[in-house]
């Protein structure tokens, strides 16, 4: 990627990270921020601000709230539930498209950690092309369905090529190796599941389809546009308080702090395999080409909107580059 193209969404960053001057919002309110994910690994950064005082230095009172499959993030800001929260680049589009005015104020992971895994005794997936013959476990409904989708667009393949197989939260048919590839979570569920296997004596890979040119931009905070109209500052003093525990968490310094902090909202996880997901959930936030923490990845953005429209997911475009803080929204 030439550095042209990532000056712009560094500089998004920049600009988030350094137009608040003042020492606090000094909002007497509880803010509420509502996660997509439960307590884990992947949100060790949002987890860090609160404990270690980011959002208390910044004058803010944050009420940080597990997410899960029952929680919208963006349906609690429409109710005023929720001041900011955490929702995926396809709910954000979906809502825009449906007329929500929800913003992005940072993009949280650089890489988006949702890939496929499949036992190393399998054929190689070295191109969307090997996916033909395989049974491929997608969330029908699910951003995975719209990635594995894509990627069998782009190899000429249908459904009459491959099998496509219901994922739900029992990794059951995947053990019994009863299906090829299934999607996951490589900094979490895919440590979980490849320490597993790696027990019984079974090597994996992943097949990631950001090598193969699709970009689908994963987790970002949100806010509505009424808050980033009516309080700029509180939005900028939140997003500098939650990019600088991102920062702090991920530093290798601090690597014992993250993961007591893990250990307390997340006891089921073995330390083990907590360490793990750390150091992969760092190269995702950080994957070493000079981004920082909550950088906006515009062309990312671009991108995923492309492959919804294509999906036929939203019926028209929706700039989706309006809805990136503060591009559109100059303050």
């Amino acid at each position: 990627m030439k550095t042209s193209n990532r000056l712009a969404p560094i500089i998004i960053v920049a600009l988030l990270l350094v137009s608040f001057t003042g020492q606090a919002a000094n909002c007497k309110e509880t803010l509420n921020y509502r996660l997509k994910w439960l307590f884990n690994t992947s949100v060790v950064g949002d987890l860090y601000a609160l404990d270690h005082g980011f959002f208390q230095r910044a004058g803010l009172t944050v009420n940080v709230k597990a997410g899960g499959p029952e929680r919208d993030a963006i349906r609690e800001l429409e109710l005023g539930h929720a001041t900011f929260g955490v929702a995926s680049a396809d709910q954000v589009i979906r809502a825009r498209a449906k007329g929500a005015p929800v913003v992005v104020i940072a993009q949280l992971f650089q890489v988006n950690p949702l890939q496929w895994i499949y036992r190393g005794v399998k054929p190689a997936i070295n191109t969307p092309s090997d996916l033909k013959g395989r049974i491929l476990g997608v969330t029908f409904g699910g951003n995975d369905e719209t990635i594995m989708r894509t990627l069998m667009a782009r190899a000429g393949l249908t459904e009459k090529d491959v099998t496509l197989f219901s994922v739900r939260y029992d990794y059951t048919p995947f053990y019994q190796d009863r299906v090829d590839v299934w999607p996951c979570y490589k900094n979490a569920q895919g440590i979980m599941l490849a320490d597993k296997l790696g027990r019984a004596g079974e090597a994996v890979q992943f097949f990631n389809p950001a090598d193969h040119g699709i970009t689908f931009v994963a987790n970002s905070v949100v806010t509505s546009q009424k808050t980033l109209e009516r309080n700029p500052q509180l939005v900028r003093a939140f997003a500098k308080a939650l990019v600088s525990g991102w920062e702090a968490s991920l530093m290798p310094e601090n690597r014992n702090k993250a993961l007591a902090v893990l250990q307390k909202y997340n006891r089921d996880t073995p330390g083990d395999l907590r360490q793990k997901q750390l150091d992969a959930t760092r190269t995702l936030v950080l994957p070493g080409d000079g981004a920082r923490v909550g950088t906006i990845d515009v062309k990312g953005w671009k991108q995923t909107e492309a492959i919804m429209l294509e999906q036929g997911l939203i019926p028209k475009p929706v700039h989706v580059e309006k809805a990136l803080f503060p591009e559109g929204n100059p303050l």
